[in-house]
């Protein structure tokens, strides 16, 4: 028996807490980044979790989708073929079985490679409902549950679910989630998707590709309303060109559910009343925070008005209760609520409660992508936060079309840059604040802009580097060489 395994089914049974160094209560990806990393750096960790590790992510959210949205894509290709090159190529069928079973088995590799790196790594996983009953204590109910005292500190990682409408329910079938969207049976002939973030987007997006009819409403003036809204427009036109049906402006008042799908009354941005009938509603209105039966008042904290749990101390994401950490989804803004934001939101507390120096987090720095098609990808401040914020700034957007790439590719799409204006005639002399991309790709293309970005990079420190060509990311070069007033293409 292992030893340790032993020690602790000893103490279980005497009723006993055992002394760890750090337990995590919650095992997607701000949880078992922040256990990986704490073990790594010498910390004996308890990792608790009732489901699968990975979390929202890995089993229902981004790893399938974008999955999915591979598939989606190969779909497009076989259709873009015949349209624009004089390949006859012809869709047969989409077998949707042979479809999610490679869904499903990129899942399961990747979960069993986050449950081998644990183990590895010396991570206590338990299986259960984990809950406080202090400051540093954690109680897990289940078979493998027990109590546990964390000398260094509590990590809250326990995520989000989808937010729903008042009165509207899930059925798995007719309404469906963004977590069971995917789960639901086959392809679906019409789908209505309330809800224009990414989210709802990437769904929508991809129901349009497998064949459906397509109708996103969104409340919002814009899709994407947080991001630039050049990003939202550029979006729009993009989907609209795919036969999407885009209402932006637009709520749902009243369903119904049918046998066979639902009718559901739309509100214009006119005040008409539409009605819309579809197989399936995918409610993507967003996600909420989860904290039910955590007991947060036992060890002294409150959650806010929006369910999330803030940090007193961002540098450390350390709450008002010393010894307790929050890491992904149950931290408010400027938090993201991004999975890759989460991965440095673990590294940055398992390193904090080891004791070693680590940089805060640069939110601003975060990218955000959307896997849509066209895709979106966006990194630092947005035209509108820029001028809010009363900076002096220098705009440039580039058609991806400009370039021989983007004419190659055919999905239009644009490449915007927001520097500072700090030259004595408005020149951008100084830093860049915002970068965004719709197009093709773009969410390969975003990582040199997140440098530019997190790094005060000038657009004359970018324009005298060389982009290959021709590459869609040459856009990129192109609109820093305008920029910096050295335009080649671009005038």
């Amino acid at each position: 028996m292992n030893t340790d395994l032993g020690t602790y089914r000893e103490s279980a049974a005497r009723g006993a807490a055992e002394v760890t160094d750090v337990v995590v209560i919650g095992g997607g990806t701000g949880g078992y980044s922040t256990a990986l990393r704490a073990a790594a750096l010498g910390l004996r960790v308890v990792l608790a979790e009732r489901d699968l590790v990975g979390g929202t992510c890995l089993h229902r959210g981004c790893i399938p989708s974008k999955a999915m949205l591979h598939a989606a894509e190969l779909v497009d290709g076989i259709a873009e073929a015949g349209a624009r090159w004089g390949v006859k190529a012809t869709l047969d069928a989409v077998d949707w079985d042979a479809l999610t079973a490679t869904r499903d088995d990129i899942v399961a590799r990747n979960h069993r490679g986050v449950a081998g790196h644990l183990a590895q790594a010396g991570v206590r996983v338990v299986r259960g409902t984990a809950r406080l009953t202090g400051p540093r204590s954690v109680a897990v109910d289940g078979t493998e549950g027990g109590s546990f005292t964390a000398r260094r500190g509590t990590v809250l990682a326990t995520g989000s679910r989808p937010r729903m409408l008042p009165g509207l329910a899930a059925d798995g079938r007719r309404v469906v989630t963004s977590d069971d969207a995917l789960f639901a049976p086959g392809l679906p002939g019409s789908v209505l998707v309330l809800g224009g973030g990414a989210i709802g987007v990437e769904y929508a997006s991809f129901h349009r590709s497998m064949g459906a009819e397509v109708t996103l409403v969104e409340a919002a003036g814009r899709l994407l309303p947080l991001e630039d809204a050049d990003v939202g427009r550029h979006l729009a036109r993009g989907l609209k060109k795919r036969g999407i049906a885009v209402r932006t402006g637009s709520t749902l008042t009243r369903t119904e559910l049918l046998p066979d799908g639902i009718r559901a009354t739309v509100r214009t941005p006119e005040g008409t009343e539409l009605v819309l009938e579809a197989e399936r509603l995918l409610v993507a209105v967003g996600r909420v925070p989860v904290t039910d039966g955590l007991d947060l008042a036992a060890a002294g904290l409150t959650a806010d008005e929006r369910g999330f749990v803030p940090p007193a101390d961002w540098s450390r994401l350390e709450t008002a209760v010393p010894g307790i950490h929050v890491v992904g989804d149950l931290l408010p803004p400027p938090s993201p609520g991004l999975a890759h934001a989460s991965f440095a939101e673990g590294l940055l507390v398992a390193e904090t409660l080891a004791g070693i120096p680590s940089r805060p987090v640069d939110y601003a720095a975060v990218p955000r992508v959307t896997y849509s098609s066209p895709q979106t990808a966006s990194v630092g401040l947005t035209e509108a936060d820029a001028r809010a914020r009363g900076l002096e700034i220098k705009v440039n957007t580039l058609p991806l079309t400009a370039t021989a790439k983007g004419m190659v590719h055919g999905q239009g799409g644009m490449v915007k840059v927001i520097a500072a204006a700090d030259g004595a005639g408005g020149e951008a002399t100084g830093a860049v604040l915002g970068v965004h991309l719709v197009g093709p790709q773009v969410s390969e293309m975003i990582a040199q802009s997140q440098l530019i970005v997190a790094w005060d990079a000038e657009p004359a420190d970018v324009a005298q580097h060389i982009h290959a060509h021709p590459t869609l990311s040459e856009a990129v070069g192109e609109a820093f060489l305008t920029l910096a007033g050295r335009g080649l293409h671009q005038h």
